[in-house]
């Protein structure tokens, strides 16, 4: 079997560090280790209008944001396809045969849906039916490419099992082996799953606007990091690690060879978190060198970001050809799938000679 990845972003804002974290490093990594046969990235602006259909503009004019950000971090055009959701014609049909195989219960069961209702209001003001059905939409963009390897944070793990079903319900259906099963990837470590916003917040979001951007600069990174959350206390009084964001974020990007560039008095997180465990460890130096570690991280994808801006026509064109490949790839799923149910009328003369056929018997 081909190994394909597949992954997308809604563009609704520049990528952030939660995005970084829980799927982009990851990416890069499998894009280094090459160990696949098509790799392609989606913008998925169709998905992204589902609770912004009053601002196309937004979802509009983020969408060369979001791209601006995967070659800044180095994802490659000549290794991955990238293209634009709303664009490849088949997502929809895809989307609609698919409906037919999920049950409304079990759709509105979907963890990851449910919280995301509760986080836009959902829950108050009622909720769009093209939000609800958005896990079927995001099966038909994996199957639409027979993707097996999805790069996704932890809390889109509900989203490929529903997708799974799915498969497994249409190839039993239809007696076919038409589409494939995919699996997560995950990020590499536990606190990477998914970041906590600056405020404390369960997720960093860009809808709540407690992000932490790729592309920030210097003066607003600093800032952001010293607005962090943290629990107040006397500075000889013990630190507490457990669900302090500042370590959260740590361990999700520091690496040893930080501490001896940028805080030498420990050798690793583990140390610095024995000294903050004890107290006299305040958080203004935790704050520093954690600042210390996103620049070191991100001002290279800053920078590189800034000579791209000046390429802005010719990543467009990369986009506009990603996506005819896009297309010609789904629109094979899809005949294939119409050919499993029965409903290729006109691909061939299978059709037309079986109707002959049946009406000329009854005469």
């Amino acid at each position: 079997m081909k190994n394909i990845i597949l992954t997308a972003d809604r563009p609704t804002g520049k990528l952030h560090i939660g995005h970084y974290v829980g799927s982009l490093r990851e990416r890069v990594k499998l894009q280094q280790e090459g160990n696949f046969d098509k790799f392609f990235i989606m913008i998925a602006d169709a998905q992204a209008l589902t609770d912004n259909s009053g601002n196309p503009q937004k979802v509009r004019d983020n969408v060369l944001e979001v791209m601006l950000d995967y070659l800044s971090i180095g994802l490659d055009p000549k290794k991955i396809t990238f293209c634009i959701q709303s664009q490849i014609t088949a997502l929809p049909e895809m989307t609609e045969f698919f409906m037919n195989l999920v049950t409304l219960p079990r759709l509105l069961r979907n963890p990851t849906v449910k919280s995301e209702v509760a986080m836009r209001g959902f829950d108050k003001v009622g909720m769009p039916v093209g939000f609800a059905t958005y896990p079927i939409s995001q099966a038909a963009d994996i199957t639409a490419f027979k993707a097996n390897i999805i790069p996704v944070g932890e809390d889109q793990e509900p989203m490929l099992e529903q997708t799974r079903e799915i498969v497994r319900s249409f190839n039993r259906t239809y007696n076919t082996d038409t589409l494939v099963e995919c699996k997560a990837v995950l990020p590499e470590n536990e606190a990477s799953f998914r970041l906590p916003g600056t405020d404390g917040n369960a997720k960093m979001s860009k809808s709540i606007g407690n992000c932490i951007y790729l592309s920030d600069e210097p003066d607003v990174l600093k800032k952001k990091v010293n607005s962090i959350v943290t629990t107040p206390r006397k500075l000889e009084e013990p630190g507490v690690i457990e669900n302090n964001v500042l370590f959260i974020y740590l361990k999700a990007l520091c690496k040893d060879e930080h501490f001896a560039k940028y805080y030498p008095e420990f050798a690793n997180l583990n140390e610095l978190e024995v000294a903050y465990q004890k107290g006299g460890l305040g958080d203004g130096k935790i704050k520093q060198f954690l600042y210390n570690v996103l620049m070191d991280i991100f001002t290279p994808i800053r920078e590189r970001r800034k000579v791209l801006q000046t390429q802005i026509a010719e990543i467009i064109e990369i986009l506009k050809q990603g996506t005819e490949v896009a297309n010609q790839t789904a629109n094979q799923t899809l005949l294939e799938m119409k050919q499993a149910m029965g409903i290729d009328y006109f691909s061939d003369d299978t059709f037309k000679n079986e109707q002959i056929e049946k009406f000329s018997n009854k005469q």
